[in-house]
């Protein structure tokens, strides 16, 4: 099982980015994707998921300007960011069928990536 996370950089407020994260070595299209973020000295928070259904759900930290997405032929999940803001800095992991929020997000973890960093300012 391997994920790779890519897309993260530096960005202005107001910013956009896209982040990937293409697996393998599991059904993709029958897993539910997770995208998790750490902040500087904060706990690993659930940003956004996708089901396999279809099914989405965002953190009310940001809705309205995250959208997840899945491209089941290229077994890759997209988060792209808009509106980006300062106090969306953070380390974003994506991890498979992972619903419960970790203390610290680890990219150690089977089934998560090791992580990209966005940082706003």
């Amino acid at each position: 099982v391997q994920l790779v996370e890519s897309g993260g950089g530096s960005v202005q407020a107001g910013g956009s980015l896209r982040l990937s994260c293409t697996v393998s070595g599991f059904s993709f299209s029958d897993t539910d994707m997770y995208w998790y973020r750490q902040p500087p000295g904060n706990k690993c928070e659930l940003v956004s998921n996708i089901r396999s259904d279809g099914r989405t759900y965002y953190s009310e930290s940001v809705k309205g300007r995250f959208t997840i997405t899945q491209d089941n032929a290229k077994s890759t999940v997209y988060l792209q960011m808009n509106s980006l803001k300062p106090e969306d800095t953070a380390k974003y992991y994506c991890a498979a069928d992972a619903p419960h929020v970790p203390l610290y997000c680890d990219g150690n973890v089977p089934g998560w990536g090791q992580g990209t960093q966005v940082t706003v300012s």
